[in-house]
């Protein structure tokens, strides 16, 4: 199992914390009924001294069957420390369109990061910088991944600042909107936060850690249904005042906005439950290929308020559900020493109503080197001596 914890800072830096939790089978592995099996001996009931110790050590044995594998596909990592460099690209955009076709089109310069990072055993530090924001602290990411054999967990939070452009707008046939473009806008902020969960079906063949935290390998190709839930929290502050201001002076005319734009806040709840199919392919040894795409079909709950008036989803109509998606590639050579790679994951979210719609889309690209040591030492196989008949 790994963890990666981002905490926010100043310049945009983050402190990321990687915890990974590795019990590996093969098929010739005793089971847990065993006289010699340890975990059999700490459920022993006869054993123990109270039933929180049996509590206790059940969920011990049920958490390392989350990584239950087959090594014939999956090797396990086999050295105690770690050492890596890593480069992060983040993206999103927001698009806004009203009844009417007015569009405007929002993404702010795609944020650099850059930092080093040191891992022993089941934690593992690093500290990364925004190389392009290093005076500003108006952005926040705050990110927690939870991989193991069986299930994966996505937790998020980001905090964007005043440094939007509008890339592009559409604001009628007749409307020159070339001057417009690529202008920078500080009046949209956003606050995101949610969680993907999912269950991988063919887990003792397939490994999403190989791909995206570097702590397994994949020696054969192999893939596996998806199935998930989600949960996700937008909100947008618009200044809307600023923007036909904005819109104004650039353009050089008066130009009015649609009723749907003219909103100042605006937060979607998304409920989703999702379903996919990913694939690690194997092209020689240590090289990994891997894909996987999830759509969802997500329920959406909304408040805002727009011209001073507070509306709700009745109100306004939404459309109650709509199709979101989550994707995620990655390429990894790993030969148990060394190891590097990229990967990128991206979300996408719609939202539409009667008189108002937007998409959203977020992502990072990660591009990263490294090398294990220490290798661990191979556990002893301990014999029982032979009675004399």
């Amino acid at each position: 199992m790994l963890c990666c914890i981002a905490t926010p800072g100043y310049a945009h830096a983050h402190t990321q914390i990687h915890i990974h939790i590795q019990r590996t089978h093969t098929d010739t592995i005793p089971p847990l009924t065993t006289k010699h099996d340890t975990t059999h001996t700490l459920i022993n009931q006869t054993q123990l001294t109270s039933p929180l110790a049996a509590s206790i050590a059940n969920i011990i044995a049920q958490t390392r069957r989350l990584n239950d594998v087959d090594t014939t596909w999956i090797e396990p990592q086999q050295y105690n420390f770690s050492a890596m460099l890593q480069t992060t690209a983040t993206y999103e955009m927001y698009r806004l369109r009203s009844k009417s076709g007015q569009t405007l089109l929002f993404a702010p310069r795609a944020t650099i990061k850059v930092g080093p990072y040191f891992g022993w055993r089941w934690i593992f530090l690093g500290y990364t910088f925004d190389i392009g924001h290093l005076n500003s602290d108006m952005k926040k990411e705050w990110t927690l991944s939870i991989y193991s054999s069986k299930v994966g967990v996505d937790l998020f939070y980001r905090k964007t600042g005043n440094d939007y452009l509008l890339r592009s707008a559409h604001l009628g046939d007749d409307i020159n909107t070339k001057p417009l473009r690529h202008t920078h806008f500080s009046g949209l902020k956003v606050d995101l936060k949610g969680f993907n969960a999912y269950y991988i079906f063919n887990h003792r063949h397939f490994s999403y850690p190989a791909a995206f935290s570097q702590s397994t390998i994949q020696r054969r190709s192999a893939g596996s249904i998806l199935a998930g839930v989600g949960y996700t929290r937008h909100v947008l502050h618009l200044n809307y005042d600023k923007l036909a201001q904005h819109i104004d002076q650039h353009l050089q005319q008066h130009t009015p906005l649609d009723s749907g734009l003219a909103f100042n806040n605006i937060r979607y709840t998304d409920l989703s439950l999702s379903a996919g199919y990913a694939y690690n392919y194997v092209p020689c040894r240590n090289l990994l290929l891997a894909a996987s795409l999830s759509a969802a079909l997500g329920y959406h709950y909304s408040r805002g308020d727009i011209k001073g008036e507070t509306f709700t989803l009745r109100d306004f109509s939404f459309r109650n559900f709509n199709l979101d998606a989550v994707a995620r590639f990655a390429i990894v050579y790993n030969n148990s020493r060394f190891y590097t790679g990229a990967s990128a994951i991206f979300h996408a979210y719609n939202y539409r109503k009667s008189q108002f719609e937007t998409n959203n889309v977020f992502g990072s690209i990660n591009v990263y080197a490294g090398v294990n040591f220490g290798k661990k030492k191979k556990k002893q196989k301990v014999t029982q001596p032979k009675t004399k008949q």
